[in-house]
């Protein structure tokens, strides 16, 4: 109810009492005019009231080319400021060319959420500083600011639309040709340790009830103990016992020819394995010209892998499939196909005496993204010299033992025995006092690395424990790296799963592929076939009754759908 309407009624009250005396003065007549007049008075004056200003804007915008015009320059001005944010944000036309490989994914990953509660302001701190540019020895020279200072990651969707699971996330990539430059020309320096060498022996004899093998030397509990103690030189077991070199007569034996490719130098190699044909492999993608011209990818097969390629035809005589250069593996030591694989994946500085960098994946991961841009992203970038990627679920040892059980991944009383063994010596529960460390538990499919002594004692060490305990290697890296980093000023970079998931696809192990039924093929719809009414000769219908008149006319019915699906289609 407006000002007006309640003038209006004020008038109105009027107007009935100036009736009532027009009645009693006998002027009916000329006071129902009198009255008409000022009530048409009265609604004008109102109206003139209500009524706004005049504007001229108003004819111009119901003219529809003036309103087209004002679109176009609100959509000017939205174009322009989108223009001078982007400007603003990146300070190279190439930063964000590779950010997320397999596409801009909604970063959705429960282990991060889970493990972003516990890093604390910390972690923070040290995700802001990564990317100050580092004085590597002998590096080229970089910009001033790096080209990915400016990235984050974007925000998680609602809960409504999150996808369960881990899931890859955006990651900035260097361009090839400056991942390349970043590369330091010389090695890193080995904090304490400068020269490490390899027991060997060719009668091990396994004088504790522990495990071991034959391979890996059985080194007592005293030997693994000093093996922890940092010094300048030092000696451990490292696996390949026997035999005067890696390869030749010490179990886990390559071909003459191999062992001397094997020998030569490269900065940087990619390798991988199959054993017990247990994976399909994976073609490396998105690989540019200079890494294969430069970087050699070695695939590491057992003979019954070997056989069944060659069965299928795809392995030819010349070793090679696709990107992969196949290196068949001979007296491989150990019965388990697993624990065999950690014979590569941990040992490849004493497979490869003469390499750089090495990238480590899976057998059943897939390489989508160049080494090189790898390699800056997660070493080179962060000044580190090993890079393993957190578990995308927890971060605690404890925890992570009580799920291989409950999976079936090991016996339960092997899983317990090694827990127990590393609780009594000191290993806790994950906590926020062991920041800046953010976990205790690896998702080491994957593993970046530099040769360099250091790095190398860690590898031998983590390998050693999953030759006396379980072949579950996530059990037994925390224990081996804080062992060390107790002793030298020396740390390794967990990044996010996610992260990883953006450079490797994940496939199933060949099992579970051939257990998949076959792929339903597409059911492709074609329209209904119209009613055939050739020979029929028009006249008229003779009309049906009773049951006939009902199935005629669900005919006609059935007949008239089939014709608007045939005009829809």
């Amino acid at each position: 109810m407006n000002g007006g309407s309640l003038g209006l009624r004020t008038g109105s009250y009027g107007l009935l009492q100036n009736i009532n005396g027009a009645i009693a003065g006998g002027g009916i007549s000329k006071s129902l005019s009198n009255v008409r007049k000022s009530s048409t008075k009265m609604l004008s004056v109102i109206r003139e009231k209500e009524r706004p200003l005049p504007n001229a804007w108003y004819r111009y915008i119901g003219c529809r080319k003036f309103s087209m015009l004002l679109l176009i320059a609100f959509a000017l001005l939205v174009f322009a400021l989108g223009s001078f944010v982007v400007n603003k944000d990146s300070t190279s036309p190439n930063v964000l060319q590779r950010i997320g490989t397999l596409g801009i994914v909604p970063y959705v990953n429960g282990g991060h959420h889970e493990a972003s509660q516990i890093l604390g302001e910390k972690d923070k701190k040290k995700h802001e500083n990564r990317f100050q540019i580092p004085a590597f020895k002998g590096a080229s020279v970089l910009p001033f600011r790096h080209p990915c200072v400016n990235f984050t990651f974007p925000p998680p969707p609602p809960p409504t639309r999150r996808r369960l699971g881990p899931r890859p996330c955006p990651v900035c990539y260097l361009p090839v040709d400056q991942a390349i430059a970043s590369m330091p020309s010389s090695s890193s320096a080995s904090p304490v340790l400068h020269n490490l060498t390899y027991v060997l022996n060719e009668n091990p004899i396994k004088s504790e009830p522990h495990g071991g093998s034959d391979f890996g030397g059985y080194p007592s509990l005293k030997q693994r103990n000093d093996s922890f103690d940092i010094k300048e030189s030092m000696a451990v077991h490292c696996g390949f016992i026997k035999g005067s070199k890696p390869g030749h007569g010490t179990g886990f034996d390559f071909d003459e020819s191999d062992l001397a490719e094997l020998q030569q130098f490269h900065d940087i190699i990619v390798a991988s394995a199959i054993f017990g044909n247990y994976d399909v492999i994976q073609q490396p993608q998105n690989i540019s010209e200079e890494a294969k011209k430069n970087i050699p990818f070695y695939m590491f097969v057992d003979e019954e892998t070997e056989a069944f390629m060659k069965n299928r035809s795809i392995l030819s005589s010349s070793k090679r499939m696709g990107l992969w250069r196949i290196v068949v593996i001979h007296n491989v030591p150990y019965s388990d196909a697993r624990r065999n694989g950690k014979v590569p994946k941990l040992l490849l500085h004493r497979i490869f005496p003469n390499v750089r960098y090495s990238i480590w994946i899976d057998g059943k991961l897939q390489l989508v993204v160049d080494p090189y841009q790898v390699l800056e992203r997660f070493l080179w970038r962060q000044n580190v010299n090993f890079a393993i990627s957190r578990h995308y679920r927890r971060f605690d040892v404890f925890v992570e033992a009580e799920a291989n059980k409950a999976a079936g991944k090991y016996d339960n009383s092997s899983i317990d025995e090694q827990v127990d063994f590393y609780k009594k010596e000191g290993l806790t529960p994950y906590s926020e006092a062991k920041l800046p460390i953010t976990s205790d538990v690896p998702e080491g499919c994957v593993l970046i690395k530099e040769h360099i002594p250091i790095t190398n004692l860690f590898t031998c060490l983590w390998f050693n424990e999953v030759d006396r305990f379980t072949s579950r290697d996530q059990l037994s890296f925390a224990i081996v790296r804080d062992k060390i980093m107790t002793k030298v000023d020396w740390s390794i970079n967990m990044f996010l799963d996610c992260e990883r998931r953006n450079f490797v696809i994940q496939s199933y192990h060949r099992d579970l592929l051939e257990q998949m039924p076959p792929p339903v093929p597409a059911v492709v719809r074609r329209p209904p076939a119209l009613p055939n009414t050739r020979g029929k000769t028009p006249g008229k219908r003779i009309p049906r009754r009773g049951r006939d008149r009902r199935s005629g006319s669900s005919r006609h019915h059935k007949a008239a759908a089939s014709n608007r699906d045939r005009n829809f289609f």
